[in-house]
């Protein structure tokens, strides 16, 4: 159970790349980074492309205002020079940009913690991937939501043979908050992505369904996609050639099914995560609405409920446990869980501790490469008339 003590030799330094007064997801990061105050202390940032703008929300948040810098390139040169310096750097701007920074950071001695989607093409990823280990360095990837101890619990239970041979896999991540065109017109966050020029070659499959992907590959980290179809439609035209809703078929090598259903136009939808596993004994089922529970169906006997915090769960699901069974806990938890395993992961990466580095189960590098293949495969099949392709983990099969 964690209770804030340091986990780490001391806390490490701590930069932001955008995250300021008018992102969807600056304060993710800081509340997850700084939840566990013996990980990281916010020491500097570039937080806005308007300079001033930066500077004024910086101080506000306790930022020096000689540490809030015009932009990255400042930053990473002036940090360089300071014996108190910046070692890590959250990169939390649009799509676009996150190749470049994350390269820039890498050269300039930073672990990087990036949001997602990584980059444009996995050629980029592997690029960066090379780079990284070179520099000796981690590049984490902030799939949030896959913080919830319950989605280790099912990879648990599923190792342990609980639920049979996997059949069929169902995963969703919808909601309807752009239904209309009303948000591109109100928020500079969501105009940005449905550009293809920022955006990359999707919206919802890059924005959404890549921690779901991810999350899928955390809880079954054996299966793999052998086939995959998808068909994916811009509801609303304005966003054509980017996609606002998705439905993915998968075949996977072991004879498994699977589906993802993606999409930011279904109606009346606030939360529509789910992830559903079917096994030849017995089935698993976690929703975002409820991230409290997991419901364990074993054919032929009642539902059971199974709630986080308890000493009934595997060992594996309670060591991120916050705040013990009687207490809810919620996405800022389990973004402070992967910031955690970040920390974890950097002081094993700095120190050469390779078993620690191994045995971590958190976003990575592999896993943002990895979140990249998936977008490239659904966009390589919706772009051939939504036909069935062999799904690519090489990243070579750029083109039809």
């Amino acid at each position: 159970m964690l209770n804030g003590e340091r986990l780490v030799n001391r806390p490490f330094r701590w930069a932001m790349v955008g995250g300021g007064r008018k992102s969807n997801v600056g304060y993710k990061h800081r509340t997850g980074a700084l939840r566990d105050n013996a990980n990281f202390q916010l020491v500097a940032g570039a937080f806005d492309i308007d300079p001033t703008q930066g500077k004024d929300f910086g101080v506000k948040i306790g930022v020096s205002s000689d540490r809030c810098y015009d932009n990255y390139q400042e930053m990473f040169a002036k940090e360089q020079d300071r014996e108190d310096g910046v070692e890590v750097v959250t990169i939390a701007t649009p799509n676009g940009t996150h190749y470049e920074i994350t390269k820039a950071a890498l050269k300039a001695g930073l672990h990087v913690i990036c949001e997602k989607p990584l980059f444009f093409s996995s050629a980029e990823g592997e690029e960066i991937k090379d780079l990284a280990e070179k520099q000796n360095k981690i590049v984490g990837v902030t799939y949030g939501y896959s913080g919830n101890q319950l989605l280790l619990q099912m990879r648990a239970m599923i190792e342990k043979g609980q639920i049979g041979d996997i059949r069929v896999v169902d995963l969703q991540y919808t909601h309807g908050f752009s239904a209309t065109d009303e948000p591109e017109k109100t928020s500079d966050a969501q105009k940005w992505r449905v550009d293809p020029k920022v955006a990359g070659p999707s919206f919802v499959i890059g924005d959404l369904s890549t921690h779901t992907y991810y999350m899928s590959q955390m809880i079954m980290p054996h299966m793999k996609i052998a086939k995959l179809l998808c068909d994916r439609q811009s509801f609303v035209g304005s966003r054509y050639p980017l996609e606002d809703n998705a439905h993915i078929l998968m075949r996977y090598e072991n004879g498994a099914v699977g589906t993802m259903w993606v999409s930011s136009i279904n109606a009346g939808c606030t939360d529509g995560h789910r992830i559903r596993i079917v096994g030849s004994k017995a089935s698993l089922e976690w929703w975002d609405d409820k991230p409290n529970e997991l419901r364990y169906e074993v054919q032929g006997e009642p539902v059971r409920i199974l709630y986080r915090g308890n000493d009934y769960l595997d060992d594996l699901a309670k060591e991120d446990e916050r705040l013990g069974a009687l207490h809810t806990e919620g996405l800022s938890d389990f973004w402070a869980n992967i910031y955690h395993r970040f920390a974890l992961a950097i002081e094993a990466k700095n120190s050469g501790d390779l078993k620690t580095l191994e045995a971590l189960i958190y976003p990575g590098i592999q896993a943002g490469i990895d979140g990249i293949r998936w977008v490239e495969n659904c966009v390589r099949s919706a772009n051939a008339n939504s036909t069935w392709i062999e799904y690519d983990h090489s990243g070579q099969k750029l083109h039809v």
